[in-house]
């Protein structure tokens, strides 16, 4: 079972798995709206927003937490990565509702962009710096407005370095396409939050994100949301529906059917072979190779710190055998095209027992689980393993 998709992207050298793999869901929408070939959304306006959003949210927990010592791990863990470049579904949707969307070729990528280790150290840099003045300031008990004054010229500062990095983003654009039938559009002066609501409309808001996570301090069918993680001070935290593997295939599946594409969060760092494209548990042995223990199961591996999301992919495809059951799964990446099969990957289903972690699925395709995602989140700690995909 095959969902139809794309032209493979490529994030480069840059840590926005998490945004080319949910906007490889949401521009399908584009492509069946007006009848397109293919359609990319610009990943670059969205980071702009994040990076400036995510710098305003560290200063404000470092202001919070400014009587704490240092080497608390509140503090500690704010000052570690200060401005990353990961996110989560809920994070991607905050900038969404707040910014909206443009495309491509409206917000083009740049080498910053698509390299973006130079640019991050810069900007943690002066985090760390604008961190320090500010607890002085804090310390020294300084007028509330001169605080948040200090604060806005940081930010100020940053807003013009992302505007030398990626230029400054859009306010306004024209959307021109040609469709299959070779026929002319064009919408004028359209605004990215307009374009998000005709383009996108009510997805972000139907969508659920479910996790695997079979730890004894997660019961299933609870929410949980992490302390401190985020990107928009105002926005909507970050909550997940724990549900058992065999729950969180099924929905998947579901959607699949129905013929969308499923966003999903994984530990790509184990059993892979990138050139051929595959992740396959069974298909290396080291434990023979090594005479080494090495097996450990799912809870323990996130407890224990050997296993956590950190890539974000599409679900495009599954293979089911005569009973239904999954026994490998199609990938869309966003390494490029030199690898895998043209860009894409598979993934055997004792793989992704193991290693995915999380799914964003529409409610429809949940049944009855969906009304558990109205509960009050149970609060987990910023350094939650179910976290590590926005580090």
């Amino acid at each position: 079972m095959l969902v139809k998709t794309n032209n493979i992207t490529n994030q480069k050298q840059s840590g926005r798995c998490w945004m080319f793999s949910t906007l490889n869901v949401l521009r399908q929408r584009v492509i069946a709206k007006c009848d397109l070939e293919d359609f990319s959304f610009s990943p670059t306006y969205l980071a702009f927003y994040d990076k400036l959003e995510k710098a305003n949210l560290f200063l404000e927990n470092i202001l919070h937490f400014a009587d704490q010592d240092l080497t608390d791990r509140e503090t500690y863990t704010l000052l570690g990565n200060p401005l990353p470049d990961g996110g989560q579904w809920d994070m991607f949707a905050n900038i969404v509702r707040k910014y909206g969307v443009v495309p491509k070729d409206v917000y083009d990528e740049t080498y910053q962009s698509s390299n973006t280790r130079s640019m991050n150290a810069q900007l943690n840099r002066a985090l760390k710096v604008a961190a320090a003045g500010l607890r002085r300031m804090a310390a020294d008990k300084a007028d509330a407005d001169a605080i948040q004054a200090e604060k806005n010229k940081t930010l100020n500062a940053i807003y013009g370095f992302l505007c030398s990095c990626y230029g400054e983003p859009p306010k306004a654009f024209d959307f021109e396409f040609v469709d299959k039938d070779q026929v002319y559009h064009i919408e004028k002066n359209l605004t990215p939050l307009t374009f998000a609501e005709r383009y996108v409309g009510d997805l972000l808001d139907q969508v659920v994100s479910v996790i695997n996570a079979p730890t004894a301090d997660k019961p299933y069918h609870k929410t949980y949301t992490i302390r401190l993680l985020g990107n928009v001070v105002e926005g909507r935290p970050v909550v997940h529906l724990n549900l058992t593997m065999d729950e969180l295939k099924a929905a998947i599946i579901a959607q699949l059917k129905a013929g969308k594409v499923v966003w999903f969060g994984s530990d790509v760092g184990h059993f892979g072979e990138r050139t051929l494209g595959v992740w396959d548990d069974r298909s290396f042995d080291f434990a023979a190779l090594t005479g080494l223990s090495l097996a450990m199961d799912k809870a323990d591996a996130l407890d224990y710190g050997l296993a956590a999301m950190n890539h974000a992919m599409v679900l495009t495809g599954v293979n089911l055998d005569e009973a239904g059951k999954p026994t490998r799964w199609k990938i869309e990446n966003s390494w490029g095209d030199k690898n895998g099969e043209k860009g894409y990957y598979v993934c055997s289903d004792s793989w992704f027992d193991q290693y995915v972690f999380q799914a964003a699925v529409e409610r429809e395709y949940l049944g009855s689980l969906a009304d558990l995602a109205a509960q009050e989140p149970i609060v987990l700690e910023p350094w939650d393993p179910m976290g590590t995909l926005a580090d």
